[in-house]
């Protein structure tokens, strides 16, 4: 193989065999629990990154079945999300994210550089109850409960949500350990068919841990919460911000 074949092949790792597929990724029946709270606010800013800022000390806590994605399968995941506006445009900033896959951490991390970590996440139905939780190895990291499907969610706000862009800051080193990319990035869902939303009673408890701690933007007051099920497809994204430029 000569160096033209090395660049025409050269998608992900490994280059033999990548571990994703190359995007876009279209979901569907994708199924959403999202719990917003109040935090503390010095707390969030130290968590987020310029230039992106912060209006109010919120964040969303998120639970996720993925059910069928193109390329990557049944998966679960959890995310922690935090509302930011860039240049004046709203959206949600990344903090941290867990799923039990390795193709879509392995992709997620390498194409747009969300913050993914192996764990286990779970979403389900209990009864009369939408259930998320997260372990980390044997330890307990979040609970979230939901009265499931008590009222109708206007498909407006669903779309708002599902609509506004993500932000993620996208760290890859260079093989002596320095920053070989540090860029914001942007996406955004595209195509997106509402399936079905709602709202209704709900929890959450956050728990330490050293290797997730998602407690160290902790709970005081429960503001929302959500039920989603949706179809989109994941864009590739773009880069809006470059660290190592400045």
């Amino acid at each position: 193989m000569d160096a033209e074949d090395v660049k025409r092949a050269a998608f992900a790792m490994p280059m033999a065999s990548p571990s994703f597929t190359r995007g876009p990724h279209r979901y569907t029946n994708r199924e959403h629990l999202i719990v917003t709270y109040r935090t503390d606010r010095a707390k969030l800013e130290e968590a987020t990154p310029e230039p992106l800022v912060s209006d109010d000390a919120i964040v969303r806590f998120e639970f996720m079945r993925m059910e069928s994605g193109t390329g990557f399968g049944r998966y679960s995941g959890a995310a922690q999300h935090i509302p930011v506006k860039f240049a004046g445009q709203p959206g949600a900033y990344t903090h941290s994210m867990f799923l039990d896959a390795h193709g879509p951490i392995s992709g997620g991390r390498e194409l747009w550089g969300f913050p993914q970590k192996l764990a286990a996440p779970r979403l389900s139905v209990e009864h009369d109850t939408l259930a998320g939780t997260l372990d980390y190895g044997p330890a307990r990291v979040a609970t979230a409960t939901m009265g499931y499907k008590h009222h109708a969610l206007d498909e407006t706000e669903a779309m708002r949500i599902l609509q506004e862009p993500g932000f993620l800051l996208k760290i890859i080193p260079h093989v002596d350990g320095t920053p070989r990319i540090c860029e914001l990035v942007r996406y955004f869902r595209r195509d997106i068919v509402v399936r079905g939303a709602w709202s209704g009673p709900r929890a959450l408890e956050l728990h330490p841990h050293a290797l997730a701690p998602v407690s160290d933007l902790p709970v005081l007051e429960i503001v929302a919460g959500v039920h989603l099920v949706a179809d989109f497809t994941l864009d590739l994204g773009e880069v809006v911000f470059d660290y190592l430029a400045q």
